[in-house]
């Protein structure tokens, strides 16, 4: 008997506790204040996020530049068509179907001695209207030419 007493009278207690937790509205504020700081912080970051997205451009001329030497040492010439060095363009993003480039890499001038190639990008960054451009040259000269 005094152990139901006992155990009536500790739930009775436990029921009666308040449990304290935050309550929808007060999560909605903090969502809200969150959602307003990050709002503020975006377009000091567009620059960097601009930047990460570059270095897909650089990479890819990179590889682009190695294949062209591999196919200069074989045929002492360069080449103008991405297929003969065997670069495969990846899919753009703007394609769909699951693609994820965001630059369209071609070959611009090519000869006996000289070859040049560019990475235009598909998306707009930042949203200013400018497509960012990269190139690459013979001599392993990878430069921004057109800035997002």
């Amino acid at each position: 008997m005094e152990l139901n007493y006992l155990m009536n009278t500790t739930m009775k207690l436990n029921i009666k506790r308040k449990v304290s937790a935050l309550t929808l509205t007060e999560m909605l504020v903090v969502l809200v204040i969150v959602g307003i700081l990050v709002l503020l912080a975006l377009p000091n970051l567009m620059p960097l996020i601009s930047k990460a997205k570059s270095t897909e451009a650089k990479v890819q001329l990179e590889h682009l530049f190695t294949m062209q030497k591999s196919y200069f040492y074989e045929h002492s010439k360069y080449t103008n068509n991405l297929e003969e060095v065997g670069f495969v363009q990846e899919k753009l993003s703007t394609d769909g179907e699951g693609g994820k480039a965001n630059f369209r890499i071609t070959i611009t001038e090519a000869s006996s001695n000289s070859f040049r190639a560019k990475a235009t990008a598909v998306v707009d960054f930042d949203g200013d209207g400018t497509l960012n451009e990269w190139e690459v040259d013979q001599e392993k000269n990878i430069k921004e030419t057109i800035k997002d």
